[in-house]
């Protein structure tokens, strides 16, 4: 993993790598760890695992997303380099998205986050019933 380090003009050129803290707030790794592990963009990476999708089908694959919430995820993990969106110049035009070579490198650890919780939901119910009973 890498961090910018700041350049007095402020620019990419002068750009050292150095290893990275996400422990550290001025880790620049933070804020890429906040665009993959939000829930829109978790699940979307996680849907473009299967295979690429146009917008509507990946707003309906991730249910109950909002079309600007999945707009901007796909915006952001677009900029950071883990989607790729494709237009095709068809009538009408066509807009696919696909996961970069990093992000089919990211979506299984995803999904093995989202089966690690998912595989625990009993556990986390029951600790959640015990300590609210506690309260």
């Amino acid at each position: 993993m890498h961090e910018r380090s700041g350049t007095p003009a402020g620019g990419r050129d002068d750009v050292e790598s150095l290893a990275a803290d996400v422990f550290s707030r001025a880790c620049t790794s933070r804020e890429a760890l906040e665009h993959v592990t939000g829930k829109w963009s978790l699940l979307a990476l996680s849907a473009l695992q299967e295979a690429p999708h146009r917008f509507g089908e990946l707003r309906r694959r991730v249910d109950g997303v909002s079309e600007k919430m999945l707009s901007q995820s796909l915006q952001t993990l677009e900029r950071d380099g883990w989607v790729h969106r494709e237009v095709r110049s068809t009538i009408p035009p066509h807009v696919e998205y696909r996961l970069t070579p990093a992000g089919a490198e990211l979506a299984p650890k995803l999904l093995a986050l989202i089966g690690f919780v998912e595989d625990r939901l009993p556990e986390v119910h029951a600790a959640r019933d015990r300590h609210d009973a506690a309260r």
